[in-house]
């Protein structure tokens, strides 16, 4: 039997999106560029799942780009806007914890002479408002910020950053990832004015995702060659990719409030689980402003990737930090911006609960903990 505790770094595809997938691969194989019937056929498939993301998140179709995830789809909010040939250098505002896709695009602008300002977190992974309003600038051009992070879980709050930011007169972009198909947004209700996402990480296939981005916002494309996604992006739609995240987005806007309260549930179970039986453990973040589904606990005196490859042979998956960074033994900088040191950090695992977790599965993770860290503690000990 495997357990699969690693649902933040990707979800397993629900049989309803592979079997949507499945038949347009199988029946709709028009292009939806095409005039004739068949590619009448596409375009309807592409804009029926366009409509369907847009649904989800509370927004008009129109604004829905499709991408091939939140990389690309990050990478188009901060490099296609600011690098447009218009666009003097001037300043961006972000945080420290950042997912790499977005702080390697910062990177790429500080090399072309714009200046970055990375706000720091506090002991709870989260930004404090007054540091964010202090630092918008005359020149401030762009907001970028994590809603829920990747490794811990923790949630910057949307309503007031949208709140401060529109008030300065800045652009907002917020990556998303983690938290559609988690918790409920309503972009009509928020000023932001783009958001990025990837189907993966709420049981979509890999490979798809999008930028929401109003389309009188002009920017560069990443991707040039053609008139797709009205010119914003050139290349042959991925249509069944695209399907497919349109009905993961469906699933989500019917399940959300049963999904929000099960995953809880069983953090929670794991997290009283591990406090109540094991020594020397601490929970990393907030417990104010959280994903519903993940748990970051540090095990103190314990080397977490001996610990992860443990679990790894008793059955079960988990992270010791974000995906992007598997087999890396670095501190998570997520963690240390918090103020964990490397020790701590490095002894910290991420557990995330998704589509298929039961009571069961929790049980039995909590049973392996007990056994392995004390036998991981005096391993290192010896």
């Amino acid at each position: 039997m495997r357990i699969y505790l690693d649902h933040n770094a990707t979800t397993p595809v629900r049989s309803e999106v592979a079997d949507a997938m499945d038949r347009v691969l199988r029946e709709v194989h028009g292009n939806p560029s095409s005039t004739h019937s068949e590619g009448s056929a596409a375009r309807e498939a592409l804009e029926t799942a366009r409509s369907r993301v847009a649904l989800l998140l509370g927004t008009r179709p129109d604004r829905v780009l499709f991408t091939a995830g939140a990389t690309e789809a990050n990478n188009t909010a901060l490099l296609g806007l600011l690098r447009r040939r218009e666009q003097a250098p001037g300043h961006v505002v972000s945080t420290q914890v950042e997912h790499p896709s977005v702080e390697a695009a910062l990177q790429v602008l500080e090399s072309t002479g714009w200046r970055v300002t990375r706000l720091p977190v506090d002991s709870d992974g989260v930004v404090a408002l007054t540091a964010l309003a202090d630092a918008l600038c005359d020149d401030t051009a762009l907001v970028s910020v994590l809603w829920a992070n990747n490794e811990t879980g923790v949630l910057q709050d949307l309503e007031a950053w949208s709140a401060i930011v529109r008030e300065h007169g800045a652009l907002l972009h917020v990556d998303a990832t983690q938290g559609i198909g988690k918790l409920p947004i309503d972009l009509g209700s928020l000023s932001i004015d783009l958001l990025s996402l990837s189907a993966h990480k709420f049981n979509g296939p890999k490979g798809v995702g999008c930028l929401v981005v109003d389309p009188e916002l002009g920017f560069e494309p990443i991707l040039h060659g053609g008139p797709q996604e009205k010119g914003r992006r050139g290349g042959t739609e991925n249509l069944a990719g695209i399907v497919g995240l349109g009905v993961a987005c469906d699933l989500a806007d019917k399940e959300l409030d049963q999904r929000s309260l099960r995953y809880s549930m069983l953090r929670d179970r794991l997290w009283e689980g591990i406090r109540t039986r094991i020594d020397g453990v601490k929970r990393n973040g907030s417990t104010a402003a959280l994903l519903p589904n993940t748990l970051n606990v540090e095990f103190e005196d314990t080397a977490g990737e001996v610990l992860l490859q443990a679990l790894d042979l008793e059955g079960v998956a988990a992270s010791a930090g974000a995906a992007c960074h598997s087999g890396s033994i670095e501190p998570s900088h997520v963690l240390t911006a918090m103020g964990r040191t490397p020790e701590s950090a490095r002894g910290s695992l991420r557990l995330s609960v998704g589509f298929g977790t039961d009571e069961e599965q929790i049980d039995f993770v909590l049973d392996r903990l007990c056994e392995l860290v004390p036998r991981v503690r005096e391993a290192e000990g010896a």
